[in-house]
Order: structure tokens, then sequence, then C-alpha cells
């Protein structure tokens, strides 16, 4: 009933939503806007559900929950879903392409299993369990589908390798044919065909984009004496710029103006007015340069001499090389025995350094700044040795009460110990490299795990309404029936020995975890044996379909993207507008030193450590520098991967009703 409740408040919500959206746009417009449309059906088609399952329910019958798998149809349709929308939209593209490739695997696939039942089917082989060994057609196509995956290897060949050497060429043929060529080439057109359509939506976006800045332009552009073509001034401009990105400072908005008027006119022409849109994607840190407060309060023993050693002491290479090596000789006396004394009470001693870090730290750099938003090892290392100090002060406490034999307060502790070797991998510059490239196309991949949690969704409601409390889990008993998970039909089965009860579509949260195991793939043919146990052999396509779809498919093309997302941001130079601005930085003498943004994560990710002030170094009041994550949005994400393939210039008037009515369909639904 609470479910049932929770469900009805969610779909109050999205119903108030849909209605002020109706609201706010034009009629017209609404009712052809396929996602909105897609929406209501969703939502009607839901609530019409929850009446028959209530209705049913209040009257003892068993009612299946149909409207379940429709949820996602919401987040993918909804106005943040476009990332989404256009993760399955390129999906969808390339499905042709795949199609024909699995046709052909599966045709090798079927001609493989025929042949093994002719080689096998007639030679009274058994397998481990006695079942009789390839002498049903469908069950060899699993068994070999299986194999593919490596799951079942070398245990499905054992039973014929053992009756004669020779028939290991048949496994070995199929492996090399299907597992290595045949998945090789499923990555390989997954990768051109996924890249193609990707591309292809990216400059519809682009396209639209530019065009519209484009049909700005035309509304906001001048007549300048002396000029032959319209002009944007810089106050215009200014003002454009203080609608659209309130949050920046007036320094950051003259150094964007100075790069888009490079001849310092006072004006620009269209082609810079449409780059604008790009150059405010650019992420720059602006560095502000404080005088520290003991400097203002105590100046004299501030900046003696004294002070000035201990300020040149952690900024020196050498104080981060020294902690670092002190967190390496921590990791050892983790991993000791943490009964012994010397080594329990050896924490204490490197709390105790690790404060002291902060603290001189603290001493040396302005703390406004030491703290920042763009600080995160400065706060990892905060928070991190804070809490383990809290931690380690209440388990103290607790274990010197009587009665206390709980480890989950130690267990917190030895995870924050744990955490704090994280900060040694920034010390490395090709570790630092790897995992700058890793975070900057993170918002990228995330877009991939809302894919695949969309799926898995769709398949746990489906797998609850097919397998749930067929397999139950019984925690700490004794009863023989439980051992087998509750079910007669698994006694004796691999599935029950292995003690794979709890993997179960009993909840969403089991479900979920067994789908992470199915993708995962290892041991996943007895999973499906397990369950094909407990209701028919039939169940078996539900879990074939999902490695088709989610490992076959999905996470080809999510290595596919990766992989390329990878390459651009690892290797490819810089873009022409990122130069140009870092250009007008140095121009400017505004620029923080490259090799101290190397020594940075990312932006919210930068250890800043090298560019705060002292307040005893002469700096300008303000810095700035490009982000070690140098895109604000994945759009930007993605036009940058495909950058070279654009014409700058393109944002011809022609494209006029593709701009207008650039589609976003995802199952039948488009729109933008």
């Amino acid at each position: 009933m609470a479910t049932m409740l929770v469900e009805l408040l969610c779909l109050i919500v999205f119903t108030a939503r849909i209605v002020h959206y109706a609201k706010v746009i034009p009629q017209d417009k609404f009712w052809k806007d396929p996602k909105n449309i897609c929406i209501i059906a969703v939502l009607a088609l839901t609530l019409v559900d929850m009446i028959i399952y209530g209705s049913l329910e209040a009257a003892k019958f068993y009612c299946v929950r149909w409207s379940r798998v429709l949820r996602p149809l919401l987040l993918i349709n909804v106005t943040e879903g476009r990332q989404l929308r256009r993760a399955f939209r390129s999906i969808r593209n390339a499905l042709p392409q795949i199609f024909y490739v699995f046709l052909l695997f599966m045709f090798s696939l079927l001609v493989f299993s025929l042949i093994g039942l002719k080689l096998l089917g007639k030679r009274n082989l058994k397998t481990i369990e006695g079942y009789p060994y390839f002498t049903d057609y469908l069950e060899i196509v699993f068994e070999l589908y299986v194999l593919v995956t490596t799951a079942n290897s070398p245990d499905v060949m054992m039973p014929a390798y053992n009756a004669g050497s020779v028939f290991t060429i048949f496994f070995i043929c199929y492996i090399l044919i299907n597992t290595y060529i045949f998945m090789s080439v499923f990555l390989a057109v997954v990768y051109n065909s996924y890249k193609k359509y990707l591309k292809e939506e990216v400059r519809q976006l682009v396209r639209a984009k530019r065009y519209k800045m484009a049909r700005a332009f035309d509304v906001l552009q001048e007549q300048k004496e002396g000029c032959s073509q319209p002009v944007l001034t810089q106050a215009s401009w200014n003002h454009i710029v203080r609608q659209v990105r309130p949050d920046i400072t007036d320094a950051h908005r003259d150094l964007l103006w100075s790069v888009c008027d490079d001849k310092n006119q006072g004006f620009i022409g269209k082609v810079a007015f449409v780059q604008l849109a790009d150059l405010l994607n650019i992420e720059v840190i602006t560095l502000k340069s404080r005088p520290h407060p003991l400097q203002n309060l105590f100046p004299t023993i501030y900046l003696s001499a004294p002070s000035r050693i201990i300020c040149r002491l952690v900024q020196h290479r050498g104080f981060v090389i020294a902690f670092d090596l002190i967190i390496l000789v921590n990791a050892v006396f983790i991993g000791l025995d943490e009964e012994n004394p010397l080594i329990s009470n050896s924490e204490w001693g490197f709390l105790a350094l690790y404060m002291l870090e902060i603290l001189l730290k603290l001493y040396v750099f302005e703390p406004r700044s030491f703290f920042s938003r763009h600080s995160f090892w400065n706060w990892f290392d905060t928070l991190i040795v804070l809490s383990a100090l809290i931690a380690t002060i209440i388990n103290s406490a607790l274990k010197s009460s009587a009665g206390y034999t709980s480890r989950q307060i130690l267990d917190i502790v030895f995870v924050l110990r744990v955490l704090r070797l994280i900060r040694v991998v920034d010390s490395i510059k090709r570790f630092r490299i790897i995992i700058n490239t890793l975070i900057r196309i993170g918002p990228a991949i995330l877009t991939f795990g809302q894919l695949i949690v969309v799926v898995y969704y769709v398949f746990a409601m489906v797998g609850m309404e097919l397998f749930k409390n067929k397999v139950k889990f019984f925690e700490n008993s004794t009863l023989p029936e439980h051992a087998y998970c509750g079910n007669p039909l698994l006694k004796d089965h691999t599935f029950a020995q292995l003690g794979y009860c709890k993997n179960n579509f009993n909840n969403v949260v089991s479900s979920f975890i067994l789908l992470v195991e199915l993708t995962v793939v290892n041991q996943w043919h007895v999973l499906s044996n397990g369950f094909a146990r407990v209701t028919h052999v039939s169940a078996r396509i539900f879990f074939v379909l999902f490695h088709i779809i989610v490992v076959i498919i999905i996470i080809n093309i999510f290595v596919a993207f990766v992989l390329e997302a990878f390459f651009v941001e690892y290797s490819v130079d810089k873009s022409e507008l990122q130069t140009s601005l870092e250009k007008k930085i140095e121009e400017l003498e505004l620029a923080v030193a490259q090799e101290k943004v190397d020594d940075n994560l990312v932006n919210a990710m930068e250890t800043i450590d090298n560019d705060l002030t002292t307040g005893q170094a002469t700096k300008p009041n303000l810095m700035f520098k490009i982000a070690s994550k140098r895109y604000r949005t994945v759009d930007a994400l993605l036009q940058r991967m495909f950058e070279a393939d654009f014409d700058p210039e393109d944002f011809s008037e022609t494209d006029e009703s593709q701009a207008r009515s650039f589609a976003n369909p995802v199952f039948g639904v488009g729109g933008h």
C-alpha cells in the first residue's frame, strides 16, 4: 500500500508538470510534440493499471503490474532526458548494421550446433551432472552461445575432450570464429555505426545552435559607420552575456570579449557572435589573490624570517613527496595486524602528522582559496582526516566500554584510512593524466550509466513478474529445504550447491544485483539454468535477451564511445577557441603557469596549492586558467569530438526548417 501511495504521488507530480508545460507553450506545438503525448499516455496507462491492480488485490486475485516497464519512458521523455534520448536514438540508428552481423553470428552458431549434434550426439557421453551430452539441438545452441561468453569454458567441452582429443578441434574452431572474430566484428561495427550516427546527431545539434545564434545576431545587429557588414557592439554583447551567464565576473566577461574582438575594434561580426555559445562552454577558473588573514592580524610575525622559511618549505615539492611517503608507510601499517598494540597506536601518530599537514597548509595558504570550490584534494584531505580522527576517537571510547563487540565503527576507520591512499595518485604525472582524461569524459559516461539503469529497470520489472518468490534466501537457516532455496526443483542443482539463493528477483535491489552479475557474464548460465529449472526452459530466453541487449549492444557502444572520447581528450590538440582564449590570458599576463595547471585534476577536482597566494608573492589581483575539465556540458564535449568535421561558418539559413524541427525521437517519440 505504501508503494502505491508513493507511485500515486509521483503521478501527481508528473501530471502537474505536464499541465504546467501545456500552459506555457503554444497548444499546437504541445500536441505536436510526441514526447508530451508519450508522457500523457504513460501517466494514463499507469493510473489504469493501478486501479485494476488495486481492485483485483482487494478481491484476492493475482494481477500483473504491467505498467511498471513503462516508467522509464517518463525519465526518457522529460526535458532533462535529452542526453538519454540521444543515446537511445543513436543505438536505434546503429541497430540495422548490428542486426546483419548478429544474423551472421546466429547462422554460424546454428551450423556449429548442428555439427556438434552429429559429431557427439550418438556417442552416449554424459555431463559431469550425469545428463546426456549434446543430444538435444536447442540445448546445444544454448551451451554454444554461452561458450561465446567463455562462461562455461572449458566445462562444456570436457566430456568430448575426455572421449577424444580430436574433438577439441571442433571447439577451438568455434571459439576462434565466434568468440574472437565475430565478437570483435561486433565491436567494430558498433563503433563505426554508433560514431557515424552520433556525429550526425551532433552535426544537427551544432547547426541548429549556430542557426539560432545567427538569427539572434540578425535581431541584435547594428550598422556601424565605415563597416560594410552588420556588427554587434560591446555594450550590446555585454548585456547579452550578463543575461546568459550572470554568474561570471566582469573581469571574466572582459576576457571573453577580448577573445571575440581580437582586433580591438569595439564590435564583432556574425562569425564571432555565433561562436559565443562555444566560448561560454569553455570552463575558465578565476583565481583571486588575497592576503592571508594572519598577515593582516600579525604582519610582523607572519612576514618574519622563520615564517617565510615555513612558507617556502610547505610550498616546496619535497613537502608533498614527504607526506606521500608517509601515506605509503601508513598503507603498510594498515595491512598489518591491527590487534597488535604497536600497530593500532601508530594510527594516532599518522593522524597527528596529517593534522599537522593541514594546519601548515592553512598557515601558508589563504583559507578561502584553500577551501575554494575548485580545491577538491584540499577538501578531500581535510574531510578524510577529520572523519578518521573522529571515528578513531569514537572507536577507542567504545572499545574501552564493556560489552562493545561491533566492528562497524572500526570498519569505517579502515575505509577512511584506505581512502587516504587515493591522494598519492595525484602525485604521479602519468596517473594524473589518465585520471584527468577519465574525469573529463565522466559526464558523458554518466549518460550511459543512465541508459544501463533504464534497461536494468525494465528487465528487473519483467524478472520480478516472471520469477518472484521462485527462489528464496533464508539467512542462518539450518532446515534442509532451505539449503536448496526453498524450492524442491533446485535440490542437487548447481544453482543451490553454489549458494546462489540470494540471487533472485524477489525485490528491486536483489534484481539489480542479479542483473549486474549477469552483465559481468561469469556463471550467468548457472543463474539462467537455475531459473529455468524452477519455471520452464524457455526462461532462458529472458537471460539471452538481456545478454544480447546489455552486453553485446549497450556495453559495446559504451566501449566505443569511451574509446572515441578518450582519444579526443588524451591525444587531440586543443580547440581553436580554447587556444585563442589561452593566448589572450597569456597576452594579458593573467595566466597561471601551465605546469601548475597540469598538477591539478579537473574543475571541482583541482588541487590549487601551487596557485594559492601566501600573501608574500606579487601577483595580479585576478588570474585565469582553463580548467582541466574544459567543457561545461556534455554537448560541448560531443561537439569537440567531431569538431574537425564541422565548418565553423556552417550556419546557413537554408537549414531553417531543419534547425526548427530538429527531432529527438525515442521509441517512436520525437521532439527536442
